[in-house]
């Protein structure tokens, strides 16, 4: 392969395609026991904080457990606004998964709101959702290299004589030269 050959497959699916609609919200009022109740109503790990319906900061399990439970304190008594993470990571529909998978890792957060031009909150991508794509699309990456090892002729080594070749096929999940190839269709 040349120097300049790029063998990066980039893809850019939006956020959009993968987010989940409607996270979660509640009010930096509320108390942490109120966030817990609509976490487990809606079967997530974290709520994001509004205040005057403007996203402010998110609330986690991680929150919870290091900054109520593990101090002591009474769910019912401390207020989302006192443990909620800030400043609030968010991103654009538009963006692409990759961008997103970026942020959270140099931002060392597992969620990220999405919010639109006006910053109102649409939907949430968590790292699960980039992981169930990439696996998709590793899936069909694996399914192209077979393809294209089908079709294409290349040097190497033949798996059936060990001979050096400069014309070898991928057959029946081997390098095959042409050697070995001619004897077969003679069999």
């Amino acid at each position: 392969m040349r120097k300049n050959d790029n063998m990066d497959f980039e893809t850019r699916v939006p956020v959009r395609e993968v987010m989940k609609l409607n996270p979660t919200t509640i009010d930096a009022n509320e108390t942490t026991a109120e966030a817990a109740r609509s976490m487990c109503r809606d079967e997530v790990g974290s709520c994001i904080v509004l205040q005057n319906n403007l996203p402010i900061g998110i609330v986690t399990e991680e929150d919870f457990n290091c900054k109520v439970m593990a101090k002591d304190r009474k769910p019912g008594e401390v207020y989302v606004k006192e443990v909620m993470s800030t400043p609030l990571i968010t991103i654009d529909s538009d963006a692409a998964i990759a961008d997103a998978a970026r942020m959270m890792v140099k931002h060392r957060v597992r969620r990220l709101p999405v919010v639109n031009a006006e910053t109102k909150v649409i939907g949430i991508i968590t790292v699960r959702d980039i992981l169930s794509v990439a696996n998709e699309i590793n899936e069909i990456m694996n399914d192209l290299i077979v393809i294209n090892r089908m079709n294409d002729y290349h040097a190497g080594i033949c798996d059936r004589c060990g001979s050096m070749s400069d014309d070898l096929m991928y057959l029946d999940n081997q390098n095959i030269c042409p050697v070995c190839r001619d004897e077969e269709s003679i069999q």
